[in-house]
């Protein structure tokens, strides 16, 4: 998008801007198992919203309808107004940290590249020089020019995942799905890539989609979080949706929200004998 939106202008006196994420009446299932139903979800130009729940509640299942790799079992899903298709430009894709080879030779401009490649087939002259220049503006755009021409393998988890964020960006999306990019990150790398994406949907109006079981770094960033749990789900600012209260009655069972300064800690009450463990964050 040529210009930034905030939310708060989407938001404000009437429709705004139309959503560039837009789900109605969706439904996803596997079989007899229900991961969620009757789901109606607008994210507005320039929105951070992070998907919260356990494991197996349905958060990647939702990046793969969004990339148009998993047909909703009913309902609509549209991108910028258009039905979900899969090799859509219009979305940048962060997937989860995960070790790489150290022998692997790639550099890092190389796999930032690779973002720009995908949509781009048969480059000339031209568009060599334009491939240039937006992987070098995507790097500078994470930090990351410095080890640029470095060999992926060897550098740290974090330097990895702020490639990862470049390649997402390189082609310039209007809607960007993170996939627990927060994983195995230490804190302050947490931190460094919940603010690179955040400053993309503050600054270019990019709309944000963020998977993480890791809360505490993107909750002073996020807008509104929707948390999945057992076939239900709730949508809201956060101080609405992460209380007791309300994990109580999604998960069925006492769920006590404790706040220590700026920071969260979910956990359950005791059930089947054992501690329900919902979800802690450093």
């Amino acid at each position: 998008m040529s210009e930034a939106t905030t939310v708060a202008e989407a938001r404000a006196g009437g429709a705004g801007p139309s959503p560039l994420v837009r789900l109605r009446a969706a439904r996803l299932a596997y079989g007899s198992r229900v991961l969620w139903d009757g789901l109606d979800l607008d994210v507005a130009p320039g929105e951070f919203l992070a998907v919260l729940g356990p494991n197996g509640s349905g958060k990647t299942s939702l990046m793969r309808v969004l990339l148009g790799l998993r047909p909703l079992t009913s309902g609509t899903v549209e991108i910028g107004g258009e039905p979900a298709h899969r090799g859509s430009r219009r979305i940048g894709y962060v997937p989860q940290q995960r070790a790489v080879d150290p022998t692997l030779a790639v550099r890092g401009r190389d796999l930032v590249g690779l973002g720009w490649d995908g949509h781009h087939w048969g480059l000339g002259l031209r568009g060599r020089r334009e491939r240039r220049r937006r992987v070098d503006a995507a790097l500078a755009a994470v930090g990351a020019t410095r080890y640029a021409n470095q060999p992926v393998g060897l550098l740290s988890g974090g330097e990895q995942q702020r490639l990862r964020v470049a390649q997402a960006l390189v082609g310039d999306p209007d809607v960007l799905l993170c996939d627990e990019p927060l994983l195995s990150l230490d804190l302050a790398h947490q931190r460094v890539v919940s603010e690179l994406v955040a400053r993309r949907a503050r600054e270019h109006g990019t709309a944000v989609l963020f998977v993480t079981h890791e809360i505490n770094p993107v909750l002073p960033l996020v807008d509104r979080v929707l948390y999945l749990v057992n076939g239900r789900f709730r949508i809201g600012p956060p101080d609405e949706v992460m209380t007791s209260e309300t994990l109580t009655e999604l998960y069925g069972t006492p769920v006590q929200v404790v706040r220590v300064g700026d920071r969260i800690i979910v956990a359950g009450a005791e059930n089947g004998g054992g501690q329900h463990h919902v979800q802690e964050t450093p």
